[in-house]
């Protein structure tokens, strides 16, 4: 059973990962509207790669006997000075992110939930993953400058990416027995 205080964390980690999922459909609109549509299909993966975090995290607290609480999710940026500024953020917000579940680690740690401890491990080790994916498309597109054509080979480079749900991960609880 989940305690009050690490229910209410997990709750409002599934409200950043459903905030994570809105803010790379935001920055995909954006890739769209300026003509980057290998970047946008990149968003737009990384939009439903959140949507799964959020949706394990759901069926983890429900699994735990916890109560599932939804709550309003902030409206994200719209725009963006350039594409190296929509990349930024990514890298910006995973950096949050990680510092999120490295909370969420400390907590469960505090609160001796050693179920909790095990599961995050999975989000640890993807953070690591997020971080380190998201510096390297910043440092490609710093290191390019104002060359067009670099640009236009990231992006469809980038517009290769395809979503796949991540092993043991299922959209939709199991059966009841």
């Amino acid at each position: 059973m989940l305690s009050e205080t690490m229910a209410k964390a997990l709750n409002d980690q599934i409200n950043a990962e459903l905030y994570s999922s809105y803010l790379y459909f935001s920055m995909a609109a954006y890739c769209r509207d300026v003509g980057l549509s290998g970047c946008a299909r990149w968003m737009e993966a990384q939009a439903l790669e959140e949507l799964s975090h959020a949706v394990k995290f759901y069926h983890f607290v429900t699994e735990r006997g916890g109560r599932v609480v939804m709550t309003a999710i902030e409206a994200p940026p719209t725009s963006w000075a350039s594409p190296l500024a929509v990349f930024e953020d990514v890298a910006k917000h995973e950096n949050k992110v990680t510092g999120l579940i490295h909370h969420l680690v400390d907590l469960a740690l505090a609160e001796r939930d050693h179920a909790t401890h095990n599961f995050l491990q999975w989000f640890v080790a993807e953070q690591v993953e997020e971080e380190a994916t998201a510096g390297e498309i910043v440092q490609q597109m710093k290191l390019m400058g104002e060359a067009q054509g670099g640009l236009f080979m990231l992006d469809k480079e980038l517009g290769q990416r395809v979503f796949t749900l991540p092993a043991g991960t299922t959209l939709v609880a199991p059966a009841a027995k």
